[in-house]
Parts: structure tokens; sequence; C-alpha cells
């Protein structure tokens, strides 16, 4: 049951070992659509041979099984809740789900907007080590370094003299867009393993000049794809 106004959203999970709360699941129900509030039912069902399989690998009785079969306490449970199912909005067979395409089915049927995936996109220096928590891993040493260039040698890849002369280099452009049609491909089917966010981590030497650039035009381009990107740079001040 989803329950909801225009500043705050409530989800109650019932079932009939609820008791006297689920006898009166209807009038409650009623009660909050008589004072305006929003209530979806969503019902979620599934095959009796289903049911059975689950009981006895989770080894436990039906609660309404008593000294009975577990086929009769499903039969009493489907008879308690019978009213509930017809009014649901959303009756949801379960039998050929598991957990992660039950929430994407409840998620499309029910929320009003698909979550995105976090995107942590992190520059970092090869000498200071690769970050523990790296999902991807991409090194763009083989860029020119402009630790050689007098001039650029104090300044960040946030400055944007540096930012033109490493995009500018010989196969900048061609790795960011390479790279990020190769994470595209993956990041989109991360929500499916219920992995809410991901980090990748981009390198060069010191982690100020190259992986500064190069993770700031990575981060843009998937955030112009629609994920929630967060760049951030860990060694940018150590160099």
């Amino acid at each position: 049951m989803i329950a909801r106004d225009s500043s705050r959203r409530l989800a109650a999970v019932v079932d009939v070992r609820g008791g006297e709360f689920f006898a009166d699941l209807e009038e409650v129900v009623e009660d909050l659509e008589g004072t305006g509030i929003p209530v979806r039912l969503v019902f979620l069902d599934a095959s009796d041979q289903v049911l059975v399989r689950r009981f006895e690998e989770a080894r436990r009785p039906h609660p309404l099984q008593r000294d009975a079969t577990i086929l009769e306490g499903i039969a009493r449970e489907r008879a308690l809740v019978a009213a509930v199912r017809e009014r649901a909005d959303h009756v949801i067979d379960t039998s050929e789900l598991n957990v992660h395409q039950l929430r994407d089915v409840i998620t499309e049927r029910v929320s009003d907007e698909v979550p995105r995936l976090h995107v942590n996109v992190q520059s970092f220096g090869f000498k200071h080590g690769i970050p523990a928590d790296a999902d991807y891993v991409a090194d763009v040493r083989f860029l020119h370094n402009p630790h050689w260039v007098p001039e650029l040698r104090p300044l960040t890849g946030l400055d944007p003299a540096v930012r033109d002369h490493v995009l500018g280099a010989e196969g900048a452009q061609e790795f960011i867009d390479g790279y990020v049609q190769v994470l595209d491909g993956a990041l989109h089917h991360y929500r499916a393993h219920d992995k809410p966010s991901v980090t990748i981590g981009v390198g060069c030497t010191g982690g100020k000049h190259r992986s500064v650039v190069l993770a700031e035009a990575l981060g843009l381009e998937l955030r112009s794809r629609g994920y929630d990107v967060r760049i951030t740079h860990r060694d940018r001040e150590r160099g």
C-alpha cells in the first residue's frame, strides 16, 4: 500500500500476519482516501506451486496452516485477501520473478521516476596508489605530460591552458569518445544488479594534470547521457 501527498510518500507492507490490522486494511484505505490522500494498492501474488516451494525452501509453515497442509493454509489466505486483491490497483504475479526483477516491475508501475545511477568519476595519481573503491580504472599516462611544459607545471587540470593542452593532444578525444561508449554500454545494466553507484578512477602519474582534465571530460559526457555524476580530484593538490 502506498499513500502519498505532494511532499511525502509512505509505503506500508502488510499481510495476513497483521491480524486485526490486516482485517481493517480496507477501512484504513477508505479513511485515507476520504482525507484526500491518494492511495495505490499493489498486490503481490504467486501460483500455489511456487508458494509451496518457497515455504518448503524456507523450512517454515504457512501462518494460516495450523495443523493442516501448506496448500490448505494458502487457500485460507486467498479467501481472506480476495477483497483486497480485487481492489488493488496493481496485481503482480511474482511466480517467475527474482527480487531484482520484482523491484524493476514495482518501480515501473508505481514510481513516478526511475532512479538514476550515481557515477563517481575521480582523478588520481598512480604514484599515490589506485583508489581502493574504483570499479573501473582508466590509465591516461599515454598522453603528453604537461609537467614537462614549464609554464603549465604549476597549474592543474582545472586551468584552461592545461585543459586545452591535454585535450589537444593526439588520441585524447578518441579516448574520451571510445571510453564513454564502453562505460555507457555497461553502466545502464548496473541497476539490474542492485548497484546504485559506480566509481570510475582516471589516473595519470601524479594526479594533477592529465587525469584531472580527462575526469572532467568523461564526467561531463556521462552527465549528458543522463547519469548522476560527481567529479572529484583526489591528488590534484599533491601532484
